[in-house]
């Protein structure tokens, strides 16, 4: 085989001591055996991988006998590239690359074991959707036709979840979404029948390659034995990211104690999606006689953002993460700025005025990042940036009002305040199972047609058998729930507050349409219920509706593309990884970041590792802001500031005042 073969490149000469730190050294050129790597946030965790592998291939270490494993193809490329510039090594001859690809790799060559024949395929997300609804369908042919029950995404999001965990399916049904544990055991059951459809079609879902490579290792010994012997050094990225079924991978692979894990604890901010905390912490026992290389220099940040993020790590609980300290390389700087703003919209404008500062005083907008918890944070600072023109770019998911629920429900809006409104009545009508632009338009006319004849409100007659009629089968469930919503709405719309009305519309039969259809349903709900408090602005629904249909105009123009000079808004979750020299983290306050969701299950220390690592993408300037009140479902509330910023000593930021901001601060 060709990697048996000898490798013949000639190394370049590296002077591992003069190019690395003390710290990265250490941990580079450190001995076989078992290893954790604490690399920090901006600390060169990238360097010091790459620079790992080299080091390995300096002292002999052949190419095959390293395994590198990452959780993106960017990232494999990028280390792999590196280590080729270094070394004059290929990386191809390497076995780097994600877990997926790895496990995808091993199943080629070894799948037969898992009855897996050398020519299986992978489905993509939508095929195996496919799959798993055929799967459904041949268990219980009325499931996904009934009203009460989730639809084949929202399934296929709970099975993956449970797989990826190592939990019973019936389990997580019962745990993530508790109104639907009734069905928990028919879940089970639904899984079975697809990982039996599958195997008999010879395809695989990605999480089947983690799956059955686990299974492959725990089953077929000699295969097991045989890369346990061959990899000599397994090295992962982001191992703080590593859900059950990887690291459960992992140690199968480093049964001889050989890896070297490398991450952040403190960086863990992936555990609704499956990443396991646990995993980094308790490596050491797994792993008897574990050396813990502590990365702490920080290139990125200054001190004054540093000791910041610092103190929020100190403010931990005993035993929830492993102490450490990152250190400046870089020169002293401004202490970050924290503003007590009245609200959301003075929080915009406080926002846009300090880019138009800082864009005075030189600095790009590409230079610029507003981070946040939760989408609908950014809800007013989108339009206030909008209305100033301000460019700006959204790279985590598209802007609030182009997003498919927002319209959902303004199309009922709409709809209820001008029944003539055909393009909303399609927007969510043909939402239902099995109605399309012809079949909306047919009930909508039967609707016209009889409560003229009859001389009814159009919404009065939605029920009505001549209605009824036009309705599909498969809908007619769903449609009863509708028309009843929309009644509600337009009764509410002859005299109620617009906020009253928006309410009544997110709390309809929509709420149950998105359990139904989205895996990230709560999210989306968080989103419909800023609108009550935008909606609370308006005196009357005419207002009301201008405004939307004006932000959206506004909010669509598309004419900004990413590689020019703009604002980049994103989620904290997103920005992992990335570095901007300003930074806003708007929003902070108790029940906001931490989310009320995340206090209510006490359940904030991964919402305190988020807030660490929003502050830890700035480089030069840091504004964290908060609004004193919020306006939503009900009545004006005082909003306190986030108890992670009331747990950092006073001395590590600069308060604004309000007073101050308007004296041209």
């Amino acid at each position: 085989m060709q990697d048996d073969l000898p490798i013949d490149a000639r190394f370049a000469p590296i002077d591992f001591r003069e190019e690395l730190n003390d710290e990265q050294f250490a941990a580079v050129t450190a001995p076989p055996g078992p290893a954790l790597v604490l690399a920090g946030a901006g600390s060169g965790k990238t360097r010091t991988l790459t620079y790992r592998v080299a080091y390995l291939l300096s002292q002999g270490i052949q190419p095959w006998e390293i395994m590198l494993l990452t959780f993106t193809n960017k990232a494999a490329k990028e280390m792999l590239g590196r280590v080729q510039d270094l070394t004059g090594v290929a990386g191809h001859k390497l076995w780097g690359g994600t877990f997926h690809s790895i496990g995808q790799r091993m199943l080629r060559i070894h799948g037969t074991s898992v009855a897996l024949q050398p020519s299986y395929t992978i489905l993509d997300e939508g095929d195996s959707e496919g799959v798993l609804t055929d799967a459904i369908r041949s268990v219980d042919a009325g499931f996904l036709k009934s009203k009460n029950n989730p639809k084949a995404k929202v399934l296929k999001d709970m099975i993956s979840y449970a797989r990826n965990t190592m939990e019973p399916v019936a389990g997580v049904v019962a745990d993530r979404y508790p109104f639907f544990e009734n069905i928990g055991e028919k879940v089970e059951t639904f899984h079975h029948a697809y990982q039996k459809r599958k195997l008999e079609q010879q395809v695989v879902d990605y999480d089947d390659l983690l799956e059955l490579w686990l299974k492959l290792l725990q089953q077929d010994k000699e295969v097991a034995s045989k890369y346990q012997e061959r990899f000599k050094h397994i090295l992962v990225d982001e191992y703080q990211d590593t859900n059950r079924l990887q690291s459960a991978i992992v140690d199968m692979l480093g049964a001889h104690h050989q890896v070297m894990a490398v991450g952040d604890d403190a960086q863990c901010i992936y555990t609704w999606r499956g990443a396991d905390f646990e995993n980094i912490m308790t490596f050491p026992d797994r792993h008897e006689g574990t050396i813990i290389h502590k990365i702490e220099t920080n290139y990125r940040s200054s001190p004054e953002i540093l000791n910041l993020a610092n103190s929020v790590l100190q403010a931990q609980p005993a035993g929830f993460g492993y102490s450490k300290e990152l250190h400046a390389v870089r020169r002293s700087h401004q202490l970050p700025i924290l503003a007590p703003v009245m609200d959301t919209r003075q929080q915009a404008q406080f926002i846009c005025a300090r880019i138009r500062h800082c864009y005075d005083q030189g600095a790009s907008l590409k230079d610029i990042a507003v981070l946040y918890r939760a989408h609908f944070h950014a809800m007013d600072l989108q339009m206030e940036l909008s209305r100033q023109q301000i460019p700006y770019v959204i790279t985590s998911g598209v802007r609030f009002f182009e997003q498919a629920h927002v319209k959902d429900v303004a199309a009922q809006l709409r709809f209820v305040h001008n029944p003539r409104d055909l393009s909303a009545w399609h927007r969510f009508v043909c939402l239902l199972p099995k109605i399309g632009p012809r079949s909306s338009e047919k009930i909508y006319l039967a609707a016209r047609e009889v409560a003229e004849k009859n001389r009814q409100d159009f919404f009065n007659v939605l029920q009505s058998d001549p209605v009824m009629k036009k309705v599909p089968a498969p809908a007619k469930d769903t449609w009863e729930q509708l028309a009843l919503s929309l009644k509600d709405l337009w009764t509410a719309n002859q005299g109620s507050r617009p906020s009253e009305v928006v309410r009544l519309a997110i709390e309809g039969w929509y709420t149950l349409y998105l359990r139904q259809n989205y895996p990230n349903w709560p999210q989306r709900q968080e989103d419909l219920e800023s609108l009550v408090g935008f909606a609370g602005r308006y005196e009357t629904m005419e207002e009301l509706l201008a405004q939307l249909v004006l932000l959206s105009s506004e909010t669509s123009d598309r004419s900004v593309e990413p590689s020019e000079d703009s604002i980049r808004l994103t989620t904290v979750h997103q920005a992992k990884g990335l570095e901007f020299p300003i930074v806003f983290v708007i929003g902070l306050a108790d029940g906001l970041f931490p989310l009320r969701r995340a206090i209510e299950a006490d359940d904030t220390e991964e919402e305190r590792r988020l807030f660490y690592v929003a502050l830890t993408r700035a480089m030069d300037e840091l504004y964290m802001t908060y609004p004193m009140i919020t306006t939503g479902n009900g009545p004006p509330q005082r909003n306190q500031p986030s108890r992670f910023l009331q747990e950092i000593p006073q001395d590590r930021y600069e308060t604004v005042r309000m007073r101050q901001m308007h004296s041209g601060w």
